[in-house]
């Protein structure tokens, strides 16, 4: 059985990063994105619109290839924030949509604490600025607030 740590009144199995402003969690680098993950994660969240899988439907909206939904591109970005701070520590989590996502890009995950909010017992609470981009271009930018530990 996993030790619990109690922060914030909640019950936590996975105890809290440690985590200083200006941290910065090992970015992460996903893709090149193929039309299977589109599909695939079309299947799990039901979003069938031919701008994410037929080539010509998505040459007559103006783009060049099918185009990844945006939850997506937000869900590697969440996946990679919970693979850091732990997702029973994640207590928000927010983005914007500024690019698309397309067949054959390759994504780089990262992020910076950019302000923790002492608590007490040695907690407090991290806002992390996110980011998803293809290469200078950003596609997701976010912001989160995470269970840390400051001492």
């Amino acid at each position: 059985m996993p030790a619990r740590h109690i922060t914030q009144g909640l019950d936590r199995t996975t105890r809290p990063v440690q985590a200083e402003v200006d941290a910065r969690p090992r970015p992460r680098t996903v893709g090149p994105i193929t039309q299977t993950d589109i599909v695939r994660f079309a299947g799990a969240g039901g979003d069938f619109n031919p701008l994410h899988h037929d080539l010509g439907f998505a040459a007559s909206a103006g783009f060049q290839r099918p185009i990844a939904m945006g939850q997506l591109t937000a869900g590697l970005l969440a996946g990679w924030l919970t693979d850091w701070c732990g997702v029973e520590n994640l207590l928000r989590f927010e983005v914007r949509f500024t690019a698309p996502l397309t067949i054959g890009d390759v994504v780089e995950l990262s992020g910076v604490v950019t302000s923790v909010e002492e608590l007490k017992d040695g907690f407090g609470v991290a806002t992390v600025e996110l980011t998803a981009a293809r290469g200078k271009d950003l596609l997701v930018t976010g912001r989160a607030s995470v269970v840390v530990e400051t001492g």
